[in-house]
């Protein structure tokens, strides 16, 4: 079962770096639930597709951001539901600084195709000394 959590989670991983390239709204919305929770990089939470899509839009345009995702781990719940949890290191280009941020999925079988239906990210810094 682990194996075919692994292709899952790099199947969307393609898809949504390639839609972030682009800062293609409509096509990274596509892959989230249409229930979808998404906490991205600012405080307010946008739930379901159009939620996503507004998400997007609202970022700045920049003109060629790039993203890589490193320390994947993923694994089934149940068996239609994965998790992820991966660092996210985004290149802005010329107009912002790097952002590299912790990011987990909650991706579930829905009509067919798998759709990311809870989306958090959170600083890699620590929020509690330790």
């Amino acid at each position: 079962m682990q194996e075919d959590a692994d292709v899952i989670v790099s199947a969307i991983i393609a898809k949504w770096s390639a839609g972030f390239a682009r800062l293609d709204a409509a096509a990274l919305s596509s892959l989230y639930s249409k229930n979808a929770f998404f906490f991205g990089s600012n405080p307010k939470l946008y739930r379901g597709r159009d939620g996503v899509a507004a998400y997007f839009n609202g970022l700045p345009r920049w003109r060629s951001p790039s993203v890589s995702f490193s320390d994947v781990a993923c694994a089934h719940v149940a068996r239609e539901v994965v998790n992820m949890a991966a660092i996210a290191s985004f290149d802005l280009g010329e107009e912002a600084s790097p952002l590299s941020v912790k990011i987990t999925w909650v991706i579930v079988l829905e009509d067919g195709d798998w759709k990311i239906a809870s989306h958090h990210v959170s600083a890699r810094t620590a929020l509690i000394a330790q």
